[in-house]
């Protein structure tokens, strides 16, 4: 007959999981501890701690998706063990990166769509560094067959996001970024002319800036740079940072000419954990013709027997965002994406109109034209608060939503912007807005004596 014995207990499996002898004591914060621990209150610990960030959904300040349906979660899921950058071991990986590529090559109306160079990136700052760094290639071939120096490379822009200013102190590129000016918060074409010259590698029009949300004038760019290659014979190309308004304004504004369609635009970074709506850590750059991207940036390894060229910053990271990426554009397609962006349109047009008439603020940006969102600033005169004390107070609330100066010669105006996502509906604009107006209300009733600064009241923007 059998023979049962007993196993001895573990003391977390008799207690309840707050008296357990691991919970009873402070967790290790900068040691590894000397024993294994029990992974059930391991797990709870992390998670006690991580209640403590705001709720991802109620932060306005983030241009990132925050809301995933199932499927997605599901295919992270399916996708935590496979390493992208491994095209051989995961070619059906590598075969949906190459997919999304000539999807989004054909949605910004590349030429040769099917042909075309892009690849994946952690998110658009490293997309970014590498539209840069094709044109600062390029620019040198260039300097080098017509034996001229190389030394001063210099890149245009308006008032960018930090990897620009990353990738040009890395690289070693001068950043000529053009600051706003009161009534003026986009580059403009004029602005290019004053600054271009013979040494200028490309100008990077954003296309949904950081602090205002709005498009800058690509085509009006172009055909600036057009002018001044008849005139002076230098053939300054354009790099579009379209991380958030790539997928915005092909479903949306489809007549609004900024990509491909433009020749002088030569290659478009997009960041698909955007508002391309996929998980945290996946960006895009794509090239208009392949001959836009040097040869000599270009790695190859082997892929299915064959040669598979790739080109990047960063080395292994999971597929589950690629793979996410390519199911976003097959779940929706261009009608989902449409209804989906115009719904954040209409929310965020919403949200500017009711601010607006709680009587307080001037709306720089009504949440039409670009991105969604909105973007307003006080009116002239004392108010009884700023909007870092409006920011501050409605954190109580879980809302989480940016204030933060303008720059340049504009860095005396104070903003707050919010930004729509995938996620938001009419019933949390309401509660917002709702929210916003009983802090309005209780700071017209105890006016603030000492105003909170951009630091004291958490100053971000991103």
């Amino acid at each position: 007959m059998p023979l049962f014995i007993k196993k001895k207990e573990n003391e977390n499996s008799r207690l309840g999981l707050y008296a357990s002898a691991d919970s009873k004591e402070s967790i290790p914060k900068y040691k590894m501890p000397g024993e294994a621990q029990d992974m059930r209150t391991v797990y709870h610990l992390v998670h006690d701690e991580l209640m403590l960030d705001g709720n991802s959904r109620m932060n306005l300040a983030t241009f990132c998706q925050t809301w995933l349906d199932e499927y997605v979660h599901k295919l992270m899921n399916e996708c935590l063990d496979k390493n992208m950058i491994d095209k051989d071991e995961y070619p059906q990986t590598a075969e949906i990166e190459n997919r999304c590529v000539h999807i989004l090559a054909d949605l910004f109306n590349a030429p040769e769509s099917a042909t075309t160079m892009g690849c994946s990136t952690t998110g658009s700052s490293e997309a970014a560094m590498l539209g840069g760094l094709a044109l600062k290639w390029q620019w040198r071939k260039r300097r080098q067959k017509e034996g001229k120096s190389t030394d001063k490379p210099n890149l245009i822009c308006g008032a960018v996001q930090v990897c620009w200013h990353k990738f040009a102190r890395y690289f070693d590129v001068e950043l000529r970024e053009v600051g706003m000016e009161h009534g003026r918060y986009n580059l403009t074409p004029e602005k290019v002319l004053e600054l271009a010259d013979e040494n200028t590698i490309g100008v990077v029009p954003t296309f949904g800036v950081t602090f205002t949300l709005m498009y800058e004038p690509v085509a009006e760019i172009a055909k600036v740079l057009d002018k001044l290659q008849k005139e002076k014979g230098w053939n300054i190309p354009i790099h579009v940072d379209a991380a958030s308004g790539g997928f915005i304004a092909p479903f949306v504004s489809p007549d609004l000419v900024w990509d491909f369609r433009i020749p002088r635009v030569k290659s478009i970074n997009v960041s698909g954990h955007k508002y391309g709506l996929s998980p945290l850590g996946v960006g895009w750059v794509v090239w208009r013709e392949k001959e836009d991207l040097p040869e000599d940036l270009i790695f190859r390894v082997d892929y299915l027997g064959g040669d598979m060229p790739t080109f990047a910053l960063n080395f292994s990271r999971p597929g589950g965002q690629i793979v996410a990426q390519y199911y976003n554009l097959l779940r929706h397609g261009r009608e989902g994406y449409r209804k989906l962006q115009q719904a954040c349109l209409d929310h965020a047009a919403y949200i500017a109109e009711a601010i607006e008439k709680l009587g307080h603020f001037d709306i720089l940006y009504n949440g039409k034209g670009g991105l969604p969102g909105a973007c307003w600033t006080l009116k002239t005169g004392d108010h009884g608060f700023t909007l870092y004390d409006i920011s501050d107070k409605i954190r109580s609330r879980g809302w989480q939503i940016a204030s933060y100066p303008l720059t340049g010669d504009a860095s005396d105006i104070v903003v707050q912007r919010v930004l729509v996502r995938h996620g938001f509906s009419r019933d949390m604009a309401d509660m917002l807005i709702a929210d916003y107006a009983r802090c309005v209300k209780y700071f017209e009733d105890n006016p603030v004596r000492t105003p909170l600064t951009q630091k004291e009241s958490g100053g971000f923007h991103h």
